[in-house]
Protein backbone atom coordinates (compact mmCIF):
# COMPACT_ATOMS: atom_id res chain seq x y z
CA UNK A 1 0.00 0.00 0.00
CA UNK A 2 1.44 3.33 -0.87
CA UNK A 3 1.49 6.85 1.58
CA UNK A 4 -1.65 9.31 0.88
CA UNK A 5 -3.73 7.25 -1.47
CA UNK A 6 -1.37 7.65 -4.56
CA UNK A 7 -2.41 5.02 -7.04
CA UNK A 8 0.12 1.94 -7.34
CA UNK A 9 1.87 1.89 -10.99
CA UNK A 10 0.51 -1.55 -11.31
CA UNK A 11 -2.21 -0.30 -11.90
CA UNK A 12 -3.57 -1.09 -15.26
CA UNK A 13 -3.95 2.10 -17.46
CA UNK A 14 -7.25 0.75 -18.29
CA UNK A 15 -8.73 -0.03 -15.05
CA UNK A 16 -7.51 3.77 -14.30
CA UNK A 17 -9.53 5.16 -17.04
CA UNK A 18 -12.32 3.05 -15.53
CA UNK A 19 -11.92 4.54 -11.96
CA UNK A 20 -11.70 8.02 -13.31
CA UNK A 21 -14.41 7.75 -15.36
CA UNK A 22 -16.55 6.66 -12.18
CA UNK A 23 -15.03 8.93 -9.98
CA UNK A 24 -16.01 11.76 -12.08
CA UNK A 25 -18.98 11.05 -12.96
CA UNK A 26 -20.37 10.81 -9.34
CA UNK A 27 -18.75 13.72 -9.22
CA UNK A 28 -20.42 15.70 -11.39
CA UNK A 29 -23.96 14.19 -10.61
CA UNK A 30 -23.55 14.59 -6.56
CA UNK A 31 -21.47 18.38 -6.88
CA UNK A 32 -24.56 19.83 -9.15
CA UNK A 33 -26.76 18.97 -6.63
CA UNK A 34 -24.91 21.27 -4.48
CA UNK A 35 -26.76 24.41 -6.16
CA UNK A 36 -30.01 23.53 -3.86
CA UNK A 37 -28.10 23.92 -1.10
CA UNK A 38 -26.64 27.40 -1.60
CA UNK A 39 -30.28 28.16 -2.26
CA UNK A 40 -31.97 26.57 0.36
CA UNK A 41 -29.40 28.26 2.79
CA UNK A 42 -30.02 31.64 2.13
CA UNK A 43 -34.14 31.44 2.35
CA UNK A 44 -33.18 30.29 5.67
CA UNK A 45 -31.81 33.27 6.69
CA UNK A 46 -28.18 32.62 5.98
CA UNK A 47 -26.08 35.12 4.10
CA UNK A 48 -23.91 34.06 1.20
CA UNK A 49 -20.59 33.21 3.24
CA UNK A 50 -22.30 31.49 5.64
CA UNK A 51 -24.14 29.07 3.14
CA UNK A 52 -19.88 28.84 1.59
CA UNK A 53 -18.75 27.94 5.26
CA UNK A 54 -21.08 25.34 5.60
CA UNK A 55 -20.36 23.36 2.34
CA UNK A 56 -16.57 24.18 2.85
CA UNK A 57 -16.25 23.08 6.54
CA UNK A 58 -19.44 20.83 6.95
CA UNK A 59 -19.52 19.05 3.57
CA UNK A 60 -22.31 16.36 3.95
CA UNK A 61 -25.28 16.92 2.13
CA UNK A 62 -27.65 15.39 4.74
CA UNK A 63 -26.38 17.19 7.76
CA UNK A 64 -26.24 20.37 5.77
CA UNK A 65 -29.71 20.18 4.82
CA UNK A 66 -31.01 19.27 7.91
CA UNK A 67 -28.92 22.27 9.73
CA UNK A 68 -30.76 24.54 6.85
CA UNK A 69 -33.87 22.77 7.36
CA UNK A 70 -34.31 22.90 11.20
CA UNK A 71 -32.87 27.03 10.81
CA UNK A 72 -35.73 27.62 8.58
CA UNK A 73 -38.23 26.23 10.45
CA UNK A 74 -37.08 28.49 13.19
CA UNK A 75 -35.88 26.09 15.23
CA UNK A 76 -32.83 26.91 18.01
CA UNK A 77 -29.14 26.82 16.52
CA UNK A 78 -28.88 24.12 19.35
CA UNK A 79 -31.06 22.05 17.89
CA UNK A 80 -29.48 22.51 14.18
CA UNK A 81 -25.87 21.45 15.25
CA UNK A 82 -27.18 18.39 17.23
CA UNK A 83 -29.45 16.91 14.45
CA UNK A 84 -26.36 17.77 11.83
CA UNK A 85 -24.71 16.10 14.35
CA UNK A 86 -26.05 12.96 14.52
CA UNK A 87 -26.72 12.46 10.93
CA UNK A 88 -22.93 12.96 10.32
CA UNK A 89 -21.52 10.18 12.76
CA UNK A 90 -22.03 8.02 9.93
CA UNK A 91 -18.80 9.48 8.10
CA UNK A 92 -16.89 8.77 11.18
CA UNK A 93 -17.47 5.01 10.59
CA UNK A 94 -16.89 5.36 6.84
CA UNK A 95 -13.49 6.73 7.96
CA UNK A 96 -12.65 3.81 9.81
CA UNK A 97 -12.82 1.50 6.54
CA UNK A 98 -11.39 4.29 4.68
CA UNK A 99 -8.73 4.97 6.78
CA UNK A 100 -6.95 1.33 6.02
CA UNK A 101 -7.87 1.31 2.44
CA UNK A 102 -5.65 4.73 2.06
CA UNK A 103 -3.10 4.70 4.22
CA UNK A 104 -2.37 8.28 4.22
CA UNK A 105 -0.57 10.19 6.99
CA UNK A 106 0.30 13.56 8.33
CA UNK A 107 -1.76 16.41 5.95
CA UNK A 108 -2.99 13.81 3.69
CA UNK A 109 -5.08 12.37 6.01
CA UNK A 110 -6.67 15.27 7.20
CA UNK A 111 -7.75 16.34 3.44
CA UNK A 112 -8.70 12.50 3.81
CA UNK A 113 -10.84 12.74 6.80
CA UNK A 114 -12.91 15.99 4.91
CA UNK A 115 -13.24 14.03 1.74
CA UNK A 116 -14.82 10.96 3.55
CA UNK A 117 -18.13 11.23 2.10
CA UNK A 118 -21.29 8.39 1.36
CA UNK A 119 -19.87 8.80 -2.61
CA UNK A 120 -16.11 8.74 -1.88
CA UNK A 121 -16.37 5.86 0.09
CA UNK A 122 -18.78 3.85 -1.93
CA UNK A 123 -16.36 4.06 -4.96
CA UNK A 124 -13.51 3.25 -3.17
CA UNK A 125 -14.52 0.47 -1.04
CA UNK A 126 -16.26 -0.70 -4.70
CA UNK A 127 -13.05 -1.33 -5.90
CA UNK A 128 -11.22 -4.90 -6.35
CA UNK A 129 -7.56 -4.09 -6.81
CA UNK A 130 -6.18 -1.26 -3.46
CA UNK A 131 -5.22 0.77 -6.11
CA UNK A 132 -7.92 1.19 -7.59
CA UNK A 133 -9.83 2.30 -4.28
CA UNK A 134 -7.28 4.67 -3.41
CA UNK A 135 -7.73 6.17 -6.76
CA UNK A 136 -11.27 6.16 -6.47
CA UNK A 137 -11.65 7.84 -3.27
CA UNK A 138 -9.06 10.68 -4.18
CA UNK A 139 -10.76 11.39 -7.67
CA UNK A 140 -14.69 10.93 -5.93
CA UNK A 141 -14.30 13.19 -3.10
CA UNK A 142 -12.25 15.84 -4.69
CA UNK A 143 -14.99 16.22 -7.58
CA UNK A 144 -17.46 16.64 -5.03
CA UNK A 145 -15.87 18.58 -3.16
CA UNK A 146 -14.95 21.18 -6.01
CA UNK A 147 -18.28 21.31 -7.17
CA UNK A 148 -20.19 21.18 -4.37
CA UNK A 149 -18.87 24.29 -3.29
CA UNK A 150 -19.01 25.96 -6.52
CA UNK A 151 -22.67 25.11 -7.24
CA UNK A 152 -23.53 26.22 -3.32
CA UNK A 153 -22.04 29.75 -4.34
CA UNK A 154 -23.97 29.50 -7.57
CA UNK A 155 -27.23 28.16 -5.68
CA UNK A 156 -26.86 30.81 -2.97
CA UNK A 157 -26.63 33.85 -5.14
CA UNK A 158 -29.72 32.72 -7.23
CA UNK A 159 -31.32 32.48 -3.71
CA UNK A 160 -30.42 35.66 -3.01
CA UNK A 161 -32.42 36.85 -6.13
CA UNK A 162 -35.49 35.19 -6.08
CA UNK A 163 -36.91 36.65 -3.16
CA UNK A 164 -39.66 35.74 -0.47
CA UNK A 165 -38.89 31.90 -0.79
CA UNK A 166 -42.29 30.43 -0.48
CA UNK A 167 -43.10 32.07 -3.58
CA UNK A 168 -41.60 29.37 -5.37
CA UNK A 169 -42.21 26.37 -2.52
CA UNK A 170 -38.25 26.75 -1.30
CA UNK A 171 -39.47 26.76 2.04
CA UNK A 172 -40.30 23.18 1.72
CA UNK A 173 -37.68 22.01 -0.14
CA UNK A 174 -35.48 21.38 2.26
CA UNK A 175 -37.62 18.32 3.54
CA UNK A 176 -37.70 17.04 -0.13
CA UNK A 177 -33.94 17.21 -0.87
CA UNK A 178 -33.33 15.30 2.51
CA UNK A 179 -35.95 12.91 1.57
CA UNK A 180 -34.05 12.45 -1.83
CA UNK A 181 -31.13 11.95 -0.12
CA UNK A 182 -32.52 9.25 1.63
CA UNK A 183 -34.94 7.10 -0.43
CA UNK A 184 -32.34 5.31 -2.39
CA UNK A 185 -30.98 4.12 0.92
CA UNK A 186 -34.08 2.35 1.83
CA UNK A 187 -33.35 -1.00 0.33
CA UNK A 188 -32.72 -3.12 2.84
CA UNK A 189 -35.04 -3.97 5.62
CA UNK A 190 -33.48 -2.52 8.88
CA UNK A 191 -33.55 0.72 6.38
CA UNK A 192 -36.93 0.38 5.80
CA UNK A 193 -37.76 -0.17 9.63
CA UNK A 194 -35.34 2.34 10.85
CA UNK A 195 -37.52 5.24 8.95
CA UNK A 196 -40.91 3.90 9.44
CA UNK A 197 -39.85 4.15 13.31
CA UNK A 198 -37.99 7.43 12.94
CA UNK A 199 -41.04 8.97 10.79
CA UNK A 200 -43.93 8.20 13.28
CA UNK A 201 -41.56 9.31 16.42
CA UNK A 202 -41.05 12.51 14.36
CA UNK A 203 -45.11 12.42 13.61
CA UNK A 204 -46.12 12.02 17.51
CA UNK A 205 -43.80 14.75 18.54
CA UNK A 206 -44.37 17.40 15.86
CA UNK A 207 -47.56 19.21 16.91
CA UNK A 208 -45.70 19.46 20.93
CA UNK A 209 -42.24 20.12 19.96
CA UNK A 210 -40.17 22.99 19.07
CA UNK A 211 -38.90 23.76 15.23
CA UNK A 212 -35.76 20.92 15.16
CA UNK A 213 -36.95 19.17 17.85
CA UNK A 214 -38.95 16.06 16.07
CA UNK A 215 -36.12 16.16 13.53
CA UNK A 216 -33.81 15.23 16.26
CA UNK A 217 -36.01 12.49 17.48
CA UNK A 218 -36.42 11.06 14.25
CA UNK A 219 -32.34 11.01 13.88
CA UNK A 220 -31.43 9.67 17.81
CA UNK A 221 -34.70 6.76 16.94
CA UNK A 222 -32.88 5.83 13.21
CA UNK A 223 -29.23 5.26 15.31
CA UNK A 224 -31.07 3.48 17.89
CA UNK A 225 -32.94 0.60 15.53
CA UNK A 226 -29.37 0.45 13.72
CA UNK A 227 -27.09 0.27 16.59
CA UNK A 228 -29.86 -2.78 18.33
CA UNK A 229 -28.73 -6.11 18.91
CA UNK A 230 -28.79 -8.90 16.92
CA UNK A 231 -28.86 -7.64 13.40
CA UNK A 232 -26.93 -10.00 11.24
CA UNK A 233 -23.59 -8.68 10.52
CA UNK A 234 -23.12 -6.70 6.58
CA UNK A 235 -21.38 -8.81 3.89
CA UNK A 236 -17.98 -7.25 3.49
CA UNK A 237 -15.67 -7.51 0.43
Amino acid sequence: MTDGGAPSPSLPAERRRAVLRQGLSVGVATGAYGISIGALAVAAGLSLWQAMALSLLLFSGGSQFALVGVIAAGGSGAAAITTSTLLGIRNGLYGLQVSRILGAHGLRRLAAAQLTIDESTAVAVGQPEPAASRLGFWVTGGAVFVLWNLMTFVGALIGDLLGDPRQYGLDAAAAAAFCALLWPRLRSSDGRAAAAVAAVLALLVAPAAPAGIPVLVAAVAAVVVGLRPGRPAPATR
